[in-house]
């Protein structure tokens, strides 16, 4: 589905001052954001939920592990694309980064639990084994951070699927670091 990107001008009004906001915070208005302002109770939901995001116990690069790991496995172009440069920006450990986008196992013990963790999350639709569960509070975490890796998904399922529906164009920002999600490989007709 196409949709135009809107701007403060020319969204509905319930989505003006969030788009007021965001063009002040970013510089402009991200291509995501100008799409979901056609849908103002989805524009706000998530700038509030995102917001809420911030404020859990995950530290900046915890929270960049989760909302990367989980937009590659939901093969969100746009998102692995737009969080790789505010990793950038934030500073965070450029081998963490290389690693969550491509698939690959973290070397810190740590992230490495929590991308797993969240990842199952994903996969089982919620429903992870107790043993997923066990390893994530061994490796360090907390049982409420278990819960903040489930609002990590709902943020990024709001994002990453609004994404494949209106197929979001990247922003001239994210383009240093666009990534572009491994396509499955060929499988043979059965012969028969």
């Amino acid at each position: 589905m196409k949709l135009e990107v809107l701007n403060v001008e020319n969204a509905p009004e319930q989505s003006q001052a969030t788009l007021q906001k965001i063009a002040k915070h970013y510089g402009f208005v991200p291509n995501l954001m100008g799409l979901m302002a056609h849908a103002p109770a989805l524009l706000n939901g998530y700038v509030e939920l995102a917001a809420r995001f911030e404020q859990t116990s995950l530290n900046p690069t915890e929270r960049l592990v989760l909302l990367i790991s989980i937009s590659r496995l939901n093969g969100c172009e746009y998102c692995v694309s737009a969080h790789s440069t505010a990793a950038s920006m934030q500073k965070a450990p450029s081998d963490v980064i290389e690693a969550l986008r491509e698939g690959r196992a973290i070397a810190d013990p740590k992230l490495e639990a929590l991308r797993r963790f969240a990842e199952i999350v994903v996969e089982r639709r919620g429903w992870p084994e107790q043993e997923a569960v066990q390893a994530f509070l061994d490796a360090g975490f907390e049982k409420h951070q278990v819960l903040e890796v489930v609002l990590g998904v709902g943020l990024k399922t709001l994002t990453n699927y609004t994404n494949h529906i209106v197929s979001t164009q990247l922003d001239p920002a994210f383009e240093p670091t666009a990534w572009t999600a491994p396509q499955p490989a060929a499988t043979s007709a059965p012969v028969g």
